[in-house]
């Protein structure tokens, strides 16, 4: 069971991090968590193929999780040449109507799909890739996620939990991924909350939002629907995580000192190990041995 974090970035332009995506392998499988912009180029620069994956989380809709997915999903598609089931995706309930608005007759890719399916060129590359015509359009499978589902395979199950974030805006939700192996949380994007409390008990990995440095963020109603870092490490301890990941950065916590100053502060807090999310950084399950210095 090992994670591989895609884009450790957030809504913000940032030149060193893309925005939210996460791989987590088990065996031989890949699930894909997030794909907001810039995912899918870090997820190619990993090693990993469209073709490879067969299912896809979305933990909400905000363009920054899950501005990739017509690229995961075209790319899937094209290179798969009919060869490959279509793609199972669990996401909230609106992710049908973007699957529709994309994909289907009129959708947004209709040039470039009709342009695939029918003109003579392309049905030659279709077929020298193994595709039997005539070519059918992508359909993804999308199942609507809801609090407390359980999704599961012969290898692993996902334990959904809805979570606090733009309560009455968007539909947001943090997923608890187990195995034999072990249990790796992903928090989605949230305030502190119950659910990401109660999902996250006991987990060898928490990835969790880190949005900002804790104090500097103020909203009207005095709610938290996002967290910073001290946010994220109290989650982690009252969950008595082993290891916190801390992702979703925002250009403030890449200022000089910014991470220093919260890795100390975390510590004070939490006394787990600290990851400080960086983009392609691929995390095991549990804690390798430190190496010799020389």
């Amino acid at each position: 069971m090992k994670l591989t974090l895609l884009g450790t970035g957030s809504p913000v332009p940032m030149a060193d991090r893309a925005s939210s995506g996460y791989v987590i392998e088990i065996g031989d499988e890949i699930l894909v968590f997030d794909h907001g912009q810039g995912a899918h180029t870090n997820f190619l620069k990993a090693g990993f193929k469209a073709t490879d994956v067969n299912t896809a989380f979305f933990s909400h809709l905000h363009f920054d999780h899950c501005a990739d997915y017509p690229r995961l999903v075209h790319t899937r598609w094209d290179q798969g040449a009919g060869q490959i089931p279509d793609l199972n995706v669990y996401a909230p309930e609106y992710m049908h109507r973007m699957d529709d608005l994309l994909f289907k007759e009129q959708g947004v890719f209709h040039p470039d799909l009709d342009g695939r399916m029918n003109s003579s060129g392309s049905r030659v590359v279709y077929k020298n890739r193994g595709g039997t015509l005539p070519r059918k359009r992508p359909s993804p499978n999308i199942t609507s996620l809801y609090d407390g589902q359980i999704i599961e395979s012969d290898h692993w199950k996902v334990t959904v939990r809805q979570v606090y974030h733009q309560p009455g805006y968007i539909e947001p939700y943090a997923f608890r991924i187990e195995s034999d192996e072990g249990v790796i949380v992903y928090s989605g994007d949230t305030g502190p909350c119950d659910g990401i409390d109660e999902i996250s008990e006991g987990a060898d990995i928490l990835i969790h939002m880190c949005y900002f440095l804790s104090g500097t963020f103020n909203q009207d109603d005095k709610i938290l629907t996002s967290s910073g870092h001290l946010e994220a490490a109290r989650t982690a301890a009252n969950a008595g995580a082993k290891t916190l990941v801390t992702t979703h950065f925002t250009p403030q916590m890449d200022a000089q000192g910014i991470k220093e100053r919260c890795l100390g502060e975390m510590a004070q807090i939490y006394d787990g190990r600290i990851i400080w999310g960086e983009d392609l950084m691929v995390i095991p399950l549990h804690q390798d041995t430190i190496p010799h210095a020389g």
